[in-house]
């Protein structure tokens, strides 16, 4: 196998620190040099500018989350990290947490992460905010990196002035230069990746197991690994310690075994790590016990109760220390309290401690430490703590000493000496120490209560002997006032000038010291409320001001209105040019001149764009011939923007001259009809680009799998008339479409389908009528076999692909002969095997699916014939597709039906007198099979013709054809059944019955024989 990566452990210490920045610099330099893999978590907190963290560039995974707060670094050297796994979260919810990395007083401060190579966060999000001088953070696309795309990135307030990323980097990077590009392993991916991807293309997605993108498709081209990394390949799971012997039916031990240790497979544990199962592990679980096998530390099940260790020996005294206060602690959480073997503390001193949200209280051997035991733990925790508190100076001695709480503390305890230690005082507290009472009648300084602790009042309450100056802190709750009172306010001065109606109000204090309004007029105050009391000039009295004001008010809410409707006005305009616009170039054709005088000029309804014109967005599908992208067609000379939908060819082995593809274009671009997509033109160039309608609903196969619930048997009926009058009407005008299937059945309206992708083969491939495929994009599932084995493509040939797309509507969506190689397709097919009775169709319409796959493609019927046919059953479509409701499930939303008059309209294209008659061999009418009662045998003989028989047996139904004629045979597999037919009775034994049918004249009849599975006919 291959080396193994150096591991390190990560910490768990958050934001709080030990010591000053060198020494944090230390320690991570001690844990973290030459380290690739950090088993934990990644702190860095309180690193200075000085400090050179090159070291860290070796490192390219982190188990559990990187923290990255208040350092004022410029640069973070992890170049080389690759991938987040997120098994821990900071705040429960970030995989990378980056906050506060400036110094407000100077020029140092983080300015850019550096995470070119990091490609994939496994868990967790994103929160960065406040780096003052932090760029390209909001530059890059977290939504590729986040592997769940519900969490979040919370990326705000980092710097501004940033320069823009480098023009080859798509908007996207780590930094200004071409170097910093980021690398899209995910949004850029084709729908057909699960994961990450090498490239856009369908072929170029990442191994499952990948983690962070990969080189390839395989499972050792990955940059790592979701789950284990076996000697450089990524797996699911390790080789397991046993291995089972399918010769011996027993579990063996496996040569080739290999332990979990962290994400990698590994021969044998580390040093100081034990065999658990398939683990490395640190220690042995408390059920179980360490013991050595063959020279393998492992862990076994205890017989009985486990022996415990020997211990250790204790550690040596620690040297006296003094424990100072520290500095306000108002709330502790998600660490330990530890106090230990301190020789000279006497008390604690965490007067400003309110709180222990969680971990544990370890306080002990602290031998000269009192106060401790009149604390109400219970009183400093929500949750229950789990505190172990033993071993210091007894109770009884520190009473003895006098060391006991002051008497203004409540029976909650103290810290230390004094009133200002107190948990909480007995009676009152002013500014942290606790008092008798406050100075509420008397003393300097007048004072009301608010949560048992004294407030001073405003400095504008007068102080009242013997009574209260004020019942809170602001001025407008004084009893009474020192100077003036202005509304509920107490003032130093009455007000010089409020903002009114028409300028400055000044007041005056009246003899009871109350403010009040001068006159409106006065301009620099005033001795009275009177307009002679005022102080200067005041203002000529005007009786126009609110008239004045209300034609003002009236005029400006009559421009608003005008405005609004003007807007509104233009918007409608704007809307309705917009739509004249769209039908203008929808519907316009162009009318060619014909060379010849005597010829009809030809109405085509397509044109040929320039690529300036289009505008591809996003990818909706890929097909056999290409990829199809929504997008824009922008009309030369118009700012119309009319949405499109854009297929690019991208195979260009076949393409013509420009003169050739613009001959075919004309062929298709005059065809126009209700059922088939119309071609608004094409693009040439190195990629040829077929522009057509826009159709939001998408394709028929999609939307038959969303929505399989509320389906009714109408719709699919009226689809089954609609694709087969498409397809007659590509018949009328000679266009072969060679890849008929619901994925090119395309829906204007949850009630209208139309055929697309017609003629693109034609396009590509004019004269080679035995054009191949890649096995991606191979559509032999839905081929005629002729076409298969000789490349010949008709109507008819078309007729088969009606039949397996037929099967794919009535199944809502399955993949015809799911799980079978393309290769065995066309064997299968010659066996006489075709696709099963879907389960909501009758055997009317299942039969016809039968005819479309008949071998002899003469006997198969026309399109015509098929619309005909599914008109007919569109009249009663319970009788013909039963559905089947779950209990309990809203009944499905029925499609309007058709009326009588549309059922007629749509009967335009019977025969009539001109229907021709099929082979009487066969024993067809003149429409596909007349009516006929349902649930009765009937309707399978008429379709067999004479000569045709029955047998029954149990088992599985299955489909089976004679090859070189067209004899059936269906039946159960794993019974006996008989055979009935004109040239008598035959008994078929071992794997299955049949009926089966004589063959057309002129063809050979072979042996009837099963489709399955083997057996003799009697």
């Amino acid at each position: 196998g291959g080396a193994v990566p150096a591991v390190c452990a990560g910490t768990l210490n958050g934001l709080s620190v030990t010591g000053d920045a060198q020494h944090q610099y230390q320690t991570l330099h001690k844990m973290y040099n030459n380290c690739e893999i950090v088993m934990g978590n990644l702190e860095i907190v309180l690193i200075d500018h000085t400090q050179d963290l090159s070291f860290l560039q070796t490192i390219r995974e982190v188990t559990g989350y990187i923290l990255i707060a208040m350092n004022v670094f410029s640069s973070l050297p992890l170049q080389n990290l690759r991938v987040i796994r997120g098994t821990q979260f900071y705040e429960e919810k970030y995989a990378l947490f980056v906050l506060l990395n400036y110094n407000p007083n100077t020029t140092h401060a983080l300015r850019q992460l550096g995470l070119n190579q990091l490609t994939e966060i496994l868990a967790g999000g994103v929160y960065i905010e406040k780096n003052a001088q932090l760029c390209h953070v909001e530059t890059v696309q977290w939504k590729d990196i986040m592997r769940d795309p519900r969490l979040e990135a919370v990326v705000r307030e980092n710097g501004k002035a940033c320069a823009p990323c480098h023009e080859s980097c798509g908007g996207h990077c780590w930094g200004p230069g071409p170097e910093d590009c980021q690398k899209l392993t995910k949004t850029i991916c084709a729908p057909q990746c699960n994961g990450r991807c090498f490239g856009r293309e369908p072929n170029e997605c990442c191994h499952e197991e990948c983690a962070g993108g990969c080189t390839g498709p395989l499972q050792t081209h990955c940059f790592a690994c979701r789950h284990f990394n076996d000697s450089g390949a990524c797996v699911p799971l390790c080789p397991q310690p046993l291995i089972y012997n399918k010769l011996t039916f027993q579990l063996e031990p496996n040569p080739d075994t290999k332990y979990q240790y962290g994400g990698i497979c590994v021969r044998s544990c580390p040093h100081n790590f034990v065999v658990d199962q398939s683990s490395c592990v640190r220690a042995c679980p408390n059920d179980k016990m360490e013991v050595e096998k063959n020279g393998l530390k492992m862990c076994e099940p205890c017989s009985g109760l486990c022996p415990k260790g020997k211990g250790t020996p204790p550690p040596a005294p620690l040297p006296p220390l003094a424990l100072t206060p520290p500095p306000p602690a108002p709330r502790s959480r998600g660490f330990s309290l530890l106090i230990m073997k301190n020789e000279n503390v006497t008390s604690l001193g965490l007067r400003s401690l309110r709180e222990v949200s969680a971990g544990r209280v370890y306080i002990t051997e602290n031998r000269r430490l009192c106060y401790l035991h009149t604390v109400q733990w219970a009183l400093l925790s929500r949750h229950r703590t789990d505190l172990d508190i033993r071993n210091n100076k007894p109770r009884s001695k520190c009473q003895q000493e006098g060391k006991v709480c002051d008497p203004l503390c409540s029976s909650h305890g103290c810290w230390g000496p004094g009133p200002a230690q107190c948990l909480s005082c007995r009676h009152y507290s002013r500014r942290g120490v606790c008092v008798p009472s406050c100075h509420f009648t008397q003393g300097e300084t007048r004072e009301f209560a608010q949560g048992g602790e004294c407030f001073e009042c405003h400095p504008e309450c007068e102080r009242i002997e013997g009574n209260v100056t004020c019942n809170g802190s602001g001025a407008d709750t004084c009893t009474r006032c020192a100077h003036y009172r202005d509304g509920p306010h107490c003032v130093e001065t009455c007000p010089e000038g409020i903002l009114g109606e028409r300028g400055p109000i000044y007041k005056y204090p009246d003899a009871s010291r109350e403010c009040r309004p001068c006159h409106e007029n006065c301009t620099r105050g005033c001795l009275g409320p009177l307009l002679q009391d005022c102080l200067g000039e005041p203002l000529p009295v005007s009786r126009k001001a609110p008239t004045v004001i209300a034609v003002m008010v009236v005029g400006g809410l009559f421009l608003s209105c005008s405005c609004v409707l003007l807007a509104l006005l233009y918007w409608r305009g704007k809307k309705i040019q917009k739509k004249r616009a769209m039908r203008r170039y929808l519907e316009r054709g162009e009318s060619l001149e014909p060379l010849d005088p005597s010829e009809k000029a030809n109405k085509v309804l397509a044109r040929i764009f320039k690529e300036t014109e289009l505008k591809r967005l996003k990818v909706l599908g890929s097909g056999v011939f290409g990829t199809v992208h929504k997008g824009i067609w922008i009309p030369d000379g118009d700012s119309i923007k009319i949405p499109v939908s854009i297929k690019v060819i991208q195979d260009c082995s076949g393409q013509q001259t420009f003169h050739a593809v613009t001959d075919h274009m004309l062929a298709i671009g005059s065809l126009d009809h209700a059922y088939i997509v119309r071609l608004l033109g094409i693009c040439p160039g190195p990629q040829l680009q077929l522009v057509t309608q826009l159709l939001p609903l998408g394709s028929l196969l999609d939307y038959v799998r969303k929505n399989r619930d509320t389906i009714s048997p109408q719709l699919l009926l009226n689809w089954c008339v609609q694709v087969a009058k498409g397809m007659y009407y590509l018949e009328e005008h000679r266009m072969v479409h060679r890849n008929l299937a619901a994925r090119n059945v395309l829906l204007k309206s949850p009630s209208q389908a139309q055929v697309a992708d017609f003629g693109i083969a034609d396009l590509l491939y004019p004269d080679d009528k035995k054009y191949f495929y890649n096995e991606v994009k191979t559509p032999i599932k839905w081929m005629a076999l002729e076409s298969i084995h000789f490349g010949k493509y008709t109507h008819q040939s078309d007729v088969w692909s009606y039949g397996v797309t037929l099967w794919e509507m009535m199944t809502f969506g399955a993949e015809p002969y799911a799980g079978i190689r393309l290769v065995e397709v066309p064997d299968l097919l010659e066996k006489g095997e075709r696709l099963s009775q879907p389960q909501i169709c009758t055997i009317d319409v299942y039969m016809v699916m039968v005819k479309c796959w008949m071998i002899d493609e003469n006997i198969r019927p026309t399109f015509k014939e098929l619309a005909n046919e599914f008109t007919r059953m569109a009249r009663d479509p319970p009788r013909y597709l039963v559905i089947k409701q779950e209990s309990g499930a809203a009944p499905p939303a029925e499609p309007p039906t058709l009326s009588d008059k549309e059922l007629d309209d749509m009967e335009t294209l019977e025969l009539e007198e001109e229907e021709e008659e099929l082979d009487a061999s066969f024993g067809l009418t003149t429409g596909l099979y007349p009516p006929r009662p349902r649930g009765s045998c009937a309707r399978v003989r008429p379709l067999l013709g004479p000569g045709h028989g029955v047998g029954q047996g149990g088992g599985h139904r299955v489909l089976g054809w004679g090859t070189g004629s067209q004899d059936m045979a269906w039946g159960r597999v794993g019974g006996t059944g008989s055979w009935n037919g004109a040239r008598g009775p035959r008994m078929w034994h071992g794997a299955g019955w049949g009926h089966g049918g004589v063959p057309a004249p002129g063809t050979k009849s072979p042996s009837p024989k099963s489709p399955h599975g083997g057996g003799t006919w009697g």
